[in-house]
């Protein structure tokens, strides 16, 4: 008997947050190779406006995760158009500061979980509705290998990243019965710009050059590589598709297997 695997995702409509770059572009661009409509947003309107003009057919919206009144009019726009919603990837986040608690400024702990915490509350809180009216979905929260370790020096982050773990099983159990699936992804190291400012503001807090920050942190992968964007969409894809219809309330490393994180 032979088994044939449904990765596809033709007709599913998709919302990523902070979807016009890095890791959240990756996943726009998978979403979009399988077939699904996509509406992304962001802060960046220029990374808007280059992925618009790339990808004519995604639908964009101007807005911060973390402030209510932006969210509550994307969804608005969403509502309008499509009317329903098969799957949210709350992928919006920041690094936030790199410093010891004693020198952590309360701003800088709030705007870190105002955007990584609070910002995937709000949408999720909107979108269930819609994703309800589509008689059920997938929602991806974005952890992160810091919500599985702790993570000295990123206090915020960190504490952020294992609460969207939480947030996950608890969404799965309450909106299981609704036929919505949640899982969050946990990337380790991934290439790009976002990781080389957080490795160059590890190696000026330690006084070492960025290779060799770069080297401390592989040390601590057991493959000692990075991961890359594409890695986390291929994951992604895979459980919002068919394939993925019975995964909810999992914490998915994609990591290469982070055995801790670098001190």
């Amino acid at each position: 008997m032979s088994t044939s695997l449904n990765f596809q995702l033709t007709g599913q409509r998709a919302l990523v947050t902070a979807g016009a770059q890095g890791i959240g572009l990756a996943i726009t661009e998978a979403l979009l190779q399988q077939g699904a409509e996509v509406h992304i947003c962001d802060v960046d309107r220029a990374a808007l406006d280059k992925t618009k003009a790339q990808y004519p057919q995604v639908q964009t919206s101007h807005t911060d995760v973390g402030n209510e009144a932006q969210v509550l009019a994307m969804f608005s726009e969403i509502h309008k158009r499509w009317g329903q919603l098969d799957i949210l990837v709350n992928n919006a986040g920041i690094a936030g500061p790199t410093a010891a608690i004693e020198d952590t400024a309360l701003q800088e702990w709030q705007q870190t979980l105002d955007v990584n915490l609070t910002g995937a509350f709000l949408c999720t809180r909107s979108a269930v509705p819609l994703i309800k009216k589509a008689k059920g979905g997938s929602i991806v929260n974005i952890s992160s290998a810091a919500g599985r370790h702790g993570f000295p020096l990123r206090s915020p982050y960190s504490a952020t990243k294992f609460g969207v773990i939480g947030l996950t099983q608890t969404w799965a159990m309450e909106l299981g019965p609704s036929g919505i699936r949640v899982n969050a992804i946990l990337p380790g190291i991934v290439e790009g710009a976002r990781q080389d400012r957080v490795l160059s503001a590890k190696a000026e807090t330690f006084g070492i050059s960025l290779e060799a920050m770069r080297q401390r942190a592989l040390e601590r992968v057991s493959l000692r590589r990075m991961v890359t964007a594409q890695d986390i969409a291929a994951q992604i894809v895979f459980i919002c598709s068919p394939a993925g219809a019975n995964i909810s309330g999992q914490s998915l490393s994609v990591d290469g297997n982070v055995e801790t994180l670098v001190q």
